[in-house]
């Protein structure tokens, strides 16, 4: 998942850059001073959207320009809109230790919004998983989810997007559960868009006394 953290951190300096409004003083040619005026002509043409322009779409407007595609999306520049999907008809409820555990929501997106202005962005999927979990045991229960892991058909596997889960401010992973407490868990991923189309794609959740596998297809 390095490549993807690597273009999220490129995203996010591209949506404070545009975001900040900031001005970018004169400096002497170093290396990566192309990345800079990249990011320099993409808030141009931001500020001539938002202007009333139309927004540059031939080919002219990213050849020769790897990260166009992505700071585009994090400037919100013909970005998609959310998707949300059908739950898998047999959504049975599992047991993970003593938490009961049923999926009742997926949405994908580019981009995870935070408070105010703060976002991440992707140029793959955001893929946010909604649970609904209920302690049916008689004494508190302790579990990190962090470890949670989306699997697909294949060995790839994709881990918790920490960058996404923090800006989303969703619960603490790791928590306490009372007896009898009911409580709904969000779980963000970042994978590719061709992940989303295998049809053995599942949760896994890994507890103290076994895992518990939740599909998503």
């Amino acid at each position: 998942m390095n490549n993807h953290r690597a273009s999220t951190s490129v995203a996010l300096l591209a949506a404070v850059l545009v975001l900040g409004g900031c001005k970018e003083e004169s400096a002497p040619e170093y290396p990566g001073a192309g990345d800079d005026r990249t990011l320099q002509k993409l808030r141009q043409e931001v500020d001539r959207v938002n202007q009333g322009g139309r927004a540059t779409q031939g080919p002219e407007a990213t050849r020769g320009d790897p990260n166009a595609n992505l700071a585009g999306l994090a400037a919100g520049l013909n970005v998609p809109a959310e998707r949300t999907w059908e739950l898998p008809a047999s959504n049975d409820t599992v047991r993970l230790d003593s938490l009961s555990v049923k999926l009742t929501g997926l949405e994908s997106s580019h981009s995870v919004k935070g408070s105010g202005k703060v976002s991440v962005t992707s140029e793959d999927l955001f893929f946010r998983v909604q649970l609904m979990t209920h302690n049916v045991g008689s004494t508190p229960m302790t579990l990190d989810l962090d470890g949670a892991k989306l699997v697909g058909s294949g060995a790839q596997s994709y881990a918790v997007a920490r960058d996404a889960q923090a800006v989303a401010g969703t619960r603490p992973l790791r928590r306490t559960w009372a007896p009898d407490e009911r409580t709904e868990v969000v779980l963000l991923f970042e994978l590719p868009s061709e992940a989303l189309r295998d049809d053995g794609l599942h949760l896994l959740l890994q507890g103290s006394g076994g895992d518990a596998r939740i599909p998503l297809k």
